[in-house]
């Protein structure tokens, strides 16, 4: 059996930051992401009796160690789910840099949840697939879904991400890559260090969710200065929390801080933009649709080198091809 699927990265407007347990990527709270249109990753998953091990290619290259096994790991829980035993050749290509903070991960493993769950056989319905995926990196559980989207906290059966109705909210985000490369400080060892020892971590746990209500008004009333206010606020709060962790996590860098400063500068010229950042340095901007290109243009001069990309909202992860015997 083979089947190939294609999901979008999605950037989180109210963060996901800690985990309530390691093993099955529970959050401590919940979140919210909009998935974007653009930079997909595509991967098919190729069932092999005569294979004794799985074999993993990401953008060409063989993976081996850690970032093998994890997907190994991940294969491991459809194979139990399915009953079947057969390894699998795994092709991925993200075109979104990986392990960059760009949301690589999301796109990556809801991809390979929904390619794997069609090569190994398995019907799983939106909320299924999301709890699969978020088995192997807890973002991925919304990269599963279009639009808008909202992850749950709670238990196994309970955490699971769902599509969030914004009607007459239309919303476009300006990504600057600033670093391409793979951070320093992966998101799974900045996100214990913060855990475990930022005295304002509790602090974060505890306001997180009165922002994810306070940002599922904004949308259900289609306040875009609320929803765009709320999703800089909860950005900032979150990379203080990591500052206060020892060793410090520190993912700004004098270039990031550039362009939220540019980000203010034009919220003080009256176009209405708001900056989010997640672990890396890079810097993601919302905006209105009709402002993107403006906005765009004022992040390049600030940063003539950074390269860019405008997105809207993006679709839920699809099959490109059946699977096939």
């Amino acid at each position: 059996m083979r089947a190939t699927a294609e999901a979008n990265p999605n950037i989180a407007l109210i963060k996901y930051w800690g985990k309530a347990d390691v093993a099955l990527n529970l959050p401590v709270t919940g979140s919210l992401s909009l998935t974007l249109d653009a930079a997909p990753t595509r991967t098919t998953v190729a069932l092999d009796a005569g294979l004794d091990a799985d074999e993993v290619v990401l953008g060409g290259a063989v993976l081996s160690g850690r970032p093998a096994q994890r997907v190994e790991r991940f294969l491991d829980l459809v194979r139990a789910a399915s009953g079947r035993t057969e390894h699998a050749r795994v092709d991925s290509v993200n075109l979104i840099p990986t392990g960059a903070g760009l949301a690589s991960s999301a796109s990556g493993f809801a991809a390979l949840a929904a390619a794997a769950a069609a090569a190994y056989g398995l019907d799983l319905d939106g909320r299924a697939l999301s709890r699969l995926a978020r088995r192997g990196s807890g973002s991925a559980s919304r990269s599963i879904f279009g639009g808008i989207v909202r992850w749950h906290p709670g238990d196994d059966a309970a955490s699971f991400a769902e599509p969030v109705d914004a009607p007459g909210l239309d919303l476009a985000m300006v990504v600057a890559i600033i670093a391409a490369g793979p951070k320093s400080i992966s998101s799974t060892e900045a996100m214990n260090r913060t855990t475990a020892t930022s005295p304002f971590y509790a602090g974060w746990a505890e306001s997180t969710p009165r922002q994810l209500d306070e940002m599922l008004e904004a949308i259900a009333y289609a306040d875009f200065t609320a929803v765009g206010e709320l999703t800089e606020s909860n950005s900032l709060r979150m990379h203080a929390t990591m500052a206060a962790a020892w060793p410090p996590v520190r993912y700004p860098t004098a270039a990031s801080v550039a362009l939220l400063d540019a980000t203010r500068d034009l919220r003080a010229d009256g176009i209405e933009a708001y900056a989010t950042m997640d672990a890396g340095p890079n810097v993601k901007v919302l905006c209105r649709p009709a402002d993107a290109a403006r906005v765009e243009a004022r992040l390049a001069e600030v940063d003539p080198t950074a390269d860019f990309l405008s997105a809207r909202a993006g679709e839920s992860v699809r099959l490109i091809d059946e699977p096939a015997a």
